[in-house]
Formats: structure tokens, C-alpha cells, sequence
């Protein structure tokens, strides 16, 4: 199969609330409903690019 790919923490720290839908989305995609809810994703480019753009919502862990 293929190596261990690394990946990456992510932790939802802020609302959701009065977000624009594309954020939301991007939050959803990650795997994130609640705050202070944790998911780990692969660390893809398609990945890192929600997680730069909802940056302020979230906090990363490597």
C-alpha cells in the first residue's frame, strides 16, 4: 500500500454563526460541526486550502 501520509489536527474554536456559506462549508468538509470538536485530515493541498481560508475559526495542530 502507500506510506503513512501525515496529517493534521484541526479544531473548530469559533461559531459557525453568520458566517459566509462558503466557510461553512469549508468547516463541514474538514469534518467539524461544534466547537471545540477535533478531526484529523490528510495533509492534502485541497485540505490546507479550506484550512487557510477559515483560519480564524480553527486551531491547527501539525
Amino acid at each position: 500500500m502507500s506510506t503513512s501520509s501525515n496529517k493534521v489536527k484541526v479544531t473548530l474554536v469559533r461559531s459557525l454563526i453568520g458566517r459566509l456559506k462558503s466557510h461553512q462549508a469549508c468547516v463541514k468538509g474538514l469534518g467539524l460541526k461544534k466547537i471545540n470538536q477535533t478531526a484529523e485530515v490528510e495533509d492534502t493541498p485541497e485540505n490546507r486550502g479550506m484550512i487557510n481560508k477559515v483560519s480564524y475559526l480553527l486551531k491547527v495542530e501539525v
